[in-house]
């Protein structure tokens, strides 16, 4: 008698277990081969980047030259939210509307590079390598002042010790003209020396602090990519 109800108990559960797997299959389907599969959003990059490179922890960025690049479609120069009324943040926002390629970085980079280059032929005498870094009129003022010493004897010794800081400070457009000014805070020898070798003005001992500002400008209509110095001014 006791083994009968064993026996009618294992008959109930199996029949309570398929209800249930037959009301589970109905809620949640069955798998026949044709459901659309499961799209992890990571699999995809992580597949592409082990065939592109062989390194697992690289990830390639948006090409920034590329025009339809996000990186560099979304790009602004770097301004607080508040800096709207800041005379150098809308200056260069003009810049940057007439020459998209325009990035500030960069440009101070190329501007610590040319502050070197245009003292150190000035100061040797060097026209020819000023030449394609200054305007026509920068050009004329310094080539005057180096015929001026050669014609006195003079010679002027200024080392370039090192360049404390290099800023933007002031942007501006004149017609199709772009005009960057940056204030350059170095450490320099300065000293002229008469044609006997003495010293007439300066001091060949002595580190001094310099601040100059000078400014660049480039054509947006022309073809020439180069910047051009345009003017210059320290602080005594």
């Amino acid at each position: 008698m006791g083994e009968s109800f064993q026996f009618i108990d294992i008959i109930f559960f199996v029949m309570v277990a398929a209800f249930l797997v037959l009301r589970l299959r109905s809620v949640l389907g069955r798998r026949d081969g044709h459901e659309k599969q499961f799209r992890d959003p990571f699999k995809k990059r992580q597949k592409e980047q082990s065939q592109d490179s062989p390194d697992d922890n690289v990830v390639e960025l948006p090409d920034r030259s590329d025009p339809g690049s996000k990186i560099n479609a979304e790009k602004e120069i770097p301004v607080e939210a508040d800096d709207d009324d800041d005379p150098l943040t809308n200056g260069l926002k003009k810049v940057r509307l007439l020459d998209p390629k325009f990035d500030p970085e960069e440009f101070l980079s190329g501007g610590r590079i040319a502050f070197e280059v245009i003292l150190g032929a000035y100061a040797s005498g060097d026209t020819s390598a000023l030449k394609p870094l200054l305007n026509s009129e920068v050009l004329a003022n310094f080539s005057q002042a180096i015929r001026d010493r050669e014609q006195s004897g003079e010679t002027l010794e200024d080392t370039l010790v090192g360049i404390l800081s290099a800023e933007i400070v002031e942007a501006y457009v004149e017609g199709g003209t772009v005009n960057i000014t940056m204030k350059f805070v170095s450490e320099q020898i300065n000293a002229t020396r008469d044609e006997n070798g003495d010293v007439i003005d300066g001091n060949p001992n002595a580190v001094i602090d310099v601040t100059d500002f000078w400014t660049f400008a480039r054509d947006t209509k022309s073809s020439d990519p180069n910047w051009a110095l345009v003017a210059t001014s320290n602080l005594e």
